[in-house]
């Protein structure tokens, strides 16, 4: 990596009707609510204010649609990257973590324990997630050096990339990580040795609600 490091500015999309009702949806491609099209609109908003020299977003249409609002307001044609897409969350795709521990509660505690030992039946193994979204991030962090970077990606890819970046153990992210905010920005910067979380959760406007 030549010159001073990129900064990536990190944010989750926006609210989906899944989400608002705290169901898993990762490899599905489920639609932002009104709630999310304001959030999307709000981060439009914030990078009007702010230097955003780039914008990637995953290959999912959440987050293509959270992005656009930025896109548009600055005139940058974003970039996506299928590396950055959610995790499959296997048989859990739609349910929510208190209807499958319904079904399955000794597997809902092996999960709740340690989500990365023990991942839901026919999941995305998550040190992969982690592997190749890592992997993606650096990948775009040497394409931009000294460069502000929009991306716009997912919470549990983000929460385990970012514990992969801070030699933070994976099976801790739930805990460590506990959500991260729809549209709020985290900042991080990858160098030869790790990454450093220059800042977390930040929302993209002051009323900016958790979901």
């Amino acid at each position: 990596m030549t010159g001073s490091p990129a900064t990536l500015l990190l944010a989750r999309h926006g609210q989906t009707v899944w989400h608002a009702e705290n169901r898993y949806a990762g490899v599905s491609d489920i639609a932002l609510t009104d709630e999310g099209r304001r959030q999307a609109r709000q981060l439009g908003e914030w990078a009007a204010r702010s230097r955003v020299d780039a914008i990637w977003t995953s290959t999912v249409g959440r987050a293509i649609e959270t992005a656009r609002p930025a896109c548009e307001v600055l005139g940058i044609t974003p970039r996506r990257e299928h590396e950055l897409r959610e995790c499959d969350f296997g048989e859990v795709e739609g349910r929510t973590l208190a209807e499958f521990a319904a079904d399955h509660p000794g597997l809902a505690a092996e999960y709740r324990a340690d989500p990365v030992a023990h991942p839901f039946p026919g999941a995305e193994d998550p040190r992969t997630a982690a592997a190749r979204g890592a992997a993606a991030l650096r990948r775009i962090s040497a394409g931009h050096p000294g460069q502000r970077v929009l991306v716009v990606a997912h919470n549990t890819l983000l929460r385990l990339v970012l514990c992969e970046l801070l030699s933070i153990p994976l099976g801790s992210y739930r805990r460590v990580f506990p959500q991260l905010r729809n549209t709020a920005v985290s900042e991080v910067r990858i160098g030869e040795s790790g990454g450093a979380l220059l800042s977390l959760n930040v929302p993209c406007a002051p009323d900016t609600p958790a979901h």
